[in-house]
């Protein structure tokens, strides 16, 4: 028996959902199936295919009978609703198809011709350049150890009869792992990989569960039974807490839950400075589902949707109805609020793995965003037209993503008219009026913002990448990651020349990259003039509390004197100085 730890340890990640949970930990460990490998006869490999096939069928049925398991247990269909990305995973025909070629030609074993299989195309999806579609390779990992256990005849272990005031801790959690989790005894979970915008992450916010993610190899470092504190807040794991840490996250946990009371009072009341003056407050989205969350607590529009989840792990792109389909429930949903649904934004090495292209040398830099979509005019008209028709059923805006220049804009209105004109021969009804905006992410653009804010109605800033293409960083590259640095000189200065060019020719700017949902930021973000914010759903009610809790004013002279200081550390600190006076308790 292991001798349990009397000293406490405290190890640093990264808070990705809100909330302290203090409880016991279990360790959830998946451990690697035991593959074999043999040669088959010609004539039998009809029947390592029929087994194939009964395992996909077996799997559909599991998935299937977790996603009501989820919905009936969580009340909530966004957890589930992530379930039907796994189902769609096992009829994908760059898995199976590949599977029942290569059974037919190497004549092997289907377990082994699986694991290879899924194994490639999970290294494929991980060296990705972009964070997002790097995450989502959980989803295919997961689904394919629920294939190869169906295949092996071994039982699909699930998190389920934990001990109550579970905190789960493991090296990552697939999105079943998450769904499944039994509310009733489960608080929390922490992982050692992970960030932000994955799907854990998500999953977690989705659940109102305490998450930390980032923490590196700590599921090596603890284990079952020992007493833990998970701060979702600070991104803290604290193992066999003292009596002393007990007592402050006591004390902690009622300022926090008053705080959130007061927060949850936010929900119909505006974004209005102390001297009336008015921003507006989006949320960020993926998923349709995702709506539900922003109604509770009083978003003004989704600022950005997000387009593509519908695109993920996919052979071939999604049909123009599968795309109105899911265009048309948010801006139902929204009524009358604004939508804005930002055209493809991912690169061409994502979906051209078969085409036998070259990889890019530098992804970050290549074909992607707005590249990709004008350089592949099907695919980006299939997604014009359902914008447009789900126009019809909403306040439905449209936006480009990783802009460079004007010319880029000029050409993609020119798509746009002309699937316009197409539609209107066909006699289908769409907003004739609807808004374009371009997304102001890349320095160029900034740069050359008085120019594109002339071929658009709106621009919205995405400071994520806009930080890392300024700083030349890769912001998930720990190496370099302390030199992502929002309060820099020259993202202050190209954020105002971004704002100045807006509304010098009379269009509105917004913000949704982190910057936007994080209330250090939002001080500095409304006095340089920026007209809308768009967060996530749980950052929203904090971003309505510190705009509540100055004037405009305030904000102003903080913008001013922000854009004559001389390093990014002096910012932060008359940022943290404005935010520890009009509302500490937002702080940390």
């Amino acid at each position: 028996m292991t001798k349990k730890s009397t000293t406490e340890k405290t190890y640093q990640g990264i808070g990705v959902s809100p909330g302290v949970a203090r409880g016991r930990i279990f360790v959830y460990s998946v451990a690697e199936e035991v593959v074999p490998d043999y040669e088959i006869n010609a004539e039998d490999t009809a029947k390592e295919i029929a087994r194939f096939e009964q395992a996909l069928i077996k799997t559909r049925e599991q998935l299937h009978d977790l996603q009501q398991r989820i919905a009936s247990g969580t009340g909530s269909a966004a957890p589930s609703g992530i379930i039907d990305v796994h189902l769609s995973l096992t009829e994908d025909p760059a898995l199976i198809d590949q599977v029942t070629n290569r059974i037919n030609e190497e004549k092997h074993n289907v377990e082994y011709i699986f694991h290879d299989v899924s194994r490639r195309y999970i290294k494929t999806l991980s060296e990705l350049p972009d964070e997002f579609f790097r995450e989502r390779g959980a989803d295919v990992q997961d689904v394919c150890r629920r294939i190869l256990r169906n295949l092996l005849g071994h039982e699909h272990r699930e998190l389920a009869n934990l001990a109550p005031d579970t905190i789960v801790i493991a090296y990552d959690l697939a999105p079943t792992d998450t769904t499944a989790l039994d509310r009733q005894h489960v608080i929390g979970f922490a992982t050692d990989v992970g960030s932000h915008t994955s799907h854990t992450a998500i999953m977690a916010r989705s659940m109102s569960l305490p998450a930390v993610v980032g923490l590196r190899d700590l599921s090596k470092h603890v284990h079952d039974g020992q007493l833990a504190i998970l701060d979702g807040y600070s991104g803290t794991l604290i193992v066999e807490p003292s009596e002393q840490t007990l007592f402050v996250y006591g004390q902690l946990e009622v300022k926090r839950h008053s705080v959130e009371e007061r927060l949850s009072q936010l929900r119909d009341l505006p974004a209005e400075t102390l001297d009336n003056h008015r921003i507006a407050v989006a949320g960020n989205i993926e998923l349709p589902d995702d709506i539900a969350g922003l109604k509770r607590v009083g978003a003004e529009g989704v600022g950005l949707f997000r387009t593509e989840f519908l695109y993920l792990k996919r052979d071939s792109f999604p049909t123009e109805q599968e795309q109105y389909d899911a265009y048309a429930r948010v801006a139902r949903e929204m009524k009358p609020h604004p939508v804005i649904i930002r055209t493809l934004d991912i690169g061409g090495d994502k979906f051209r793995s078969e085409d036998g292209e070259p990889a890019e040398i530098n992804p970050f830099l290549g074909f992607r965003g707005i590249r990709f979509c004008l350089g592949s005019p099907q695919i980006f008209e299939t997604q014009l037209r359902a914008i447009l028709r789900a126009s019809a059923e909403g306040n439905v805006l449209i936006m480009y993503p990783m802009i460079s220049g004007v010319g880029e804009v000029i050409q993609a209105n020119e798509f746009l008219e002309q699937v316009k004109a197409d539609l209107r021969k066909e006699g289908v009804v769409f907003d004739e009026n609807i808004q374009v905006g371009a997304m102001i992410e890349v320095p160029s653009a900034a740069l050359t913002a008085e120019m594109i804010a002339q071929e658009v109605d709106f621009f919205s800033i995405g400071s994520n990448d806009l930080i890392q293409y300024t700083m030349a960083i890769d912001r998930v590259n720990e190496k370099v990651a302390n030199l992502y640095e929002p309060t820099n000189p020259a993202i202050l200065r190209l954020i105002r020349n971004t704002v100045e060019s807006a509304h010098n020719n009379n269009i509105w700017v917004g913000v949704c990259g982190e910057m936007a949902g994080d209330p250090l930021y939002v001080p500095l973000l409304l006095g340089m003039g920026v007209d809308e914010l768009s967060v996530g759903a749980a950052s929203l009610p904090r971003v309505k509390e510190v705009t509540r809790r100055l004037t405009y004013k305030e904000a102003q002279d903080l913008a001013a004197a922000s854009l004559h200081a001389t390093n990014g550390r002096d910012v932060l600190a008359m940022l943290n100085a404005l935010l520890e006076r009009i509302d500490p308790d937002l702080m940390g």
